[in-house]
C-alpha cells in the first residue's frame, strides 16, 4: 500500500520544513519505493509509492492531470480494459491507474468515482477552483483521514501524522469506542474527535469554511439475478469468485495470503493456486502465512 498525506494553508503558507521532515519520516516505512512531493503556495503532497504491479513503477505522483488537477492515488484498478473503451483516450492496457484515472476525472469530473472498480484512496487537489476532494472505493478496505481548522486542511491515509503531530492533545471519541464494543463504529469516525475518515462510496468536497460529504454509489436492490437451476447460480458465483480473486493477483511479485484453515481462507488460496494454475495470474507465485500460538490450540 502507498501512502498519501497533504496540508493546504488557506493564507498561502508553507508548512514549516521541521514539520513535512517529521512526516516523511513517519511515512517511509510506508511507501519504500519513492519519496515525491507537489509544492505550490499553500499546498504541501507528499507522496510515498510501495510498488506492487509492473505498471506502478512507472508513475510518477503526485500526478498533474491536462487541467492542472494534482492527483494522488493509491489503489487497485480492476475495470482497465473497460475504461479504455469509455474514454476513447489514449491509454492502453499498460498505461498506469493513475493515468486511468487523471484521464477519467478528466472526461466525467466527480462522476467518475462511480467507473473506477477496484480498491483504492484518492485525493485530488484542484488549483483553479481552490478546492479538495477525497474519495474511496464503495466498499473501503483502504482508508483516507482528514483534519480542518479555520487555517488548513490536512489528510493523509495513515492515522499517524495527524495523531503524532497534531500539536495538541486529542480528546478521545466515545462514539467510536462504543461503536467496537457493540458491533462496529460508523465509519465516518475515527479514534479521535477532530479527525474523520472518509466514508466508503463516499467523496469529501473541502474549501475554506466549507465540507460537503456526498455519497456518489450504491447498491441497487432492484438488481436480481434469476436462473432455473442451483447450478447455474454456483456456476456465476464460481466465475465472479474468481474473477475478485484474480484481481487481487495482479503483482510482479509473490504475493502473500493469510491462510488459517477455515472456510473463506481455504476458499480463496485454492481459487487462487486454480488461477495461477490456468495461467492468468500476473503474480509469479503464492506464498501463505499461518498463524499459531500452543497455549491456543482452538
Amino acid at each position: 500500500m502507498s501512502v498519501q498525506f497533504g496540508r493546504w494553508n488557506f493564507e498561502g503558507q508553507q508548512p514549516h520544513q521541521d514539520y513535512i521532515t517529521k512526516v516523511r519520516s513517519i511515512l517511509a516505512r510506508y511507501g519504500p519505493d519513492s519519496d515525491e512531493s507537489y509544492s505550490k503556495g499553500g499546498v504541501k503532497i507528499l507522496y510515498r509509492a510501495f510498488h506492487i504491479t509492473k505498471e506502478s513503477h512507472r508513475e510518477s505522483q503526485p500526478h498533474i492531470s491536462s487541467s492542472g488537477a494534482v492527483i494522488t492515488w493509491d489503489g487497485r484498478l480492476d475495470n482497465r480494459a473497460e475504461l479504455i473503451s469509455e474514454l476513447q483516450h489514449s491509454l492502453t492496457i499498460n498505461s498506469t491507474d493513475v493515468a486511468f484515472v487523471s484521464a477519467a476525472y478528466e472526461k466525467w469530473g466527480a462522476n467518475c468515482f462511480g467507473k473506477l472498480i477496484g480498491d483504492w484512496t484518492l485525493s485530488i487537489w484542484n488549483p483553479a477552483e481552490r478546492s479538495l476532494v477525497l474519495a474511496i472505493d464503495p466498499i473501503g478496505p483502504r482508508h483516507l483521514y482528514y483534519t480542518f481548522d479555520n487555517n488548513q486542511i490536512t489528510w493523509s491515509s495513515i492515522l499517524d501524522p495527524l495523531v503524532l503531530l497534531a500539536n495538541k492533545t486529542l480528546t478521545i471519541c466515545e462514539e467510536y469506542i462504543a461503536g467496537w464494543l457493540s458491533t462496529f463504529p460508523a465509519v465516518h469516525l475515527t479514534p479521535y474527535i477532530g479527525i474523520h475518515a472518509v466514508p466508503p462510496s463516499s467523496c469529501v468536497f473541502l474549501r475554506p469554511g466549507k465540507r460537503t460529504v456526498g455519497k456518489y454509489w450504491d447498491f441497487d436492490p432492484g438488481k436480481r439475478i434469476r436462473y432455473r437451476t442451483d447450478a447455474e447460480y454456483e456456476e456465476h458465483f464460481r466465475t465472479v469468485f474468481a474473477r475478485a480473486v484474480q484481481c487481487r493477483l495482479r503483482s510482479d511479485t509473490p504475493v502473500l495470503a493469510e491462510l488459517s484453515g477455515g472456510r473463506d481462507s481455504s476458499s480463496i488460496v485454492c481459487m487462487a493456486d486454480t488461477v495461477i494454475a490456468r495461467g492468468v495470474a500476473d503474480t509469479p507465485r503464492l506464498d501463505t502465512i499461518s498463524f499459531y500460538d500452543d497455549s491456543e490450540p482452538n
